[in-house]
């Protein structure tokens, strides 16, 4: 099949997804995606994958229809990642910047699970459904998750599993806490913003005595913090025996201050 260019090209920004320059190309031209990737014969039921999953022939097809090299085109696109950074990048989009996004802009970034700030302007990313409202939230759980996301950051990019086990078991414990079930990957991919920044605050906490802060939780008679610990903990029964000791001891230690106040 010849692949005609087409009318008017669009010059990608930086950092820009292949899904979203394709949308912006296709509005330029006065057509939907399906029907641009008709002309240039893709199967238009495959325009979601493309971001993960371009073959040489598409790229080649998009390259002449838009003028651009294939290879810049497949630049656009999240080339094989590891598994762990994997699931840490959206497959659907969940947020985006309420200032760039405005015409159809999708940027790469904006797909991490640890993505916080635009790169382009600095605001904060907002969930995609809620990017006209901007649900209040506390500044301080805002910087402590931007604190998380930072260091799930450094953590994807270290590929470090024993840190990547330790911010997703922070996760999984958060997720405990509100009653959440599900994949803690998907707790951070949350449109819902008091969860994910949630989770994400939990992470940044659990870089600082993570067990003692677990025993805390625990000295409460809460069925949920019991089984956030338990879920949290649940291959790893010696550090869950672990918090259970240190929350003994601050039970005995407190019970020890209040008999000697009474005294």
């Amino acid at each position: 099949m010849t692949c005609i260019p087409l009318p008017i090209s669009v010059t990608p920004v930086p950092d820009e997804l292949l899904s979203g320059w394709l949308s912006r190309l296709a509005a330029s031209n006065h057509c939907e995606v399906a029907d641009l990737l008709a002309h240039i014969g893709i199967d238009a039921k495959y325009a979601a994958a493309l971001d993960f999953d371009l073959d040489m022939l598409a790229a080649d097809r998009i390259s002449v229809a838009a003028r651009f090299d294939p290879a810049f085109v497949s630049s656009m696109t999240f080339a094989a990642m590891p598994e762990a950074e994997m699931r840490l990048t959206a497959q659907v989009p969940f947020q985006a910047c309420t200032s760039c996004a405005d015409g159809g802009l999708e940027l790469r970034h904006w797909r991490r699970a640890w993505a916080f700030d635009c790169q382009i302007c600095g605001a904060r990313l907002l969930p995609k459904a809620d990017r006209q409202n901007g649900a209040a939230v506390s500044e301080k759980l805002v910087d402590r998750a931007r604190r998380g996301a930072r260091i799930l950051e450094r953590v994807a990019v270290s590929g470090s599993a024993r840190q990547l086990r330790r911010a997703m078991r922070a996760v999984t414990f958060a997720m405990g806490l509100k009653a959440l079930c599900g994949d803690p990957f998907f707790a951070l991919q949350s449109p819902r913003p008091n969860i994910r920044l949630f989770c994400l605050a939990a992470i940044a906490s659990a870089q600082s005595r993570p067990l003692v802060k677990a025993a805390l939780c625990s000295m409460d008679i809460d069925v949920y913090a019991r089984v956030a610990l338990l879920r949290a903990y649940d291959k790893e029964p010696r550090l869950l025996a672990t918090v259970d000791q240190i929350a003994q001891r601050m039970r005995l230690r407190v019970g020890g201050s209040a008999t000697s106040s009474q005294i």
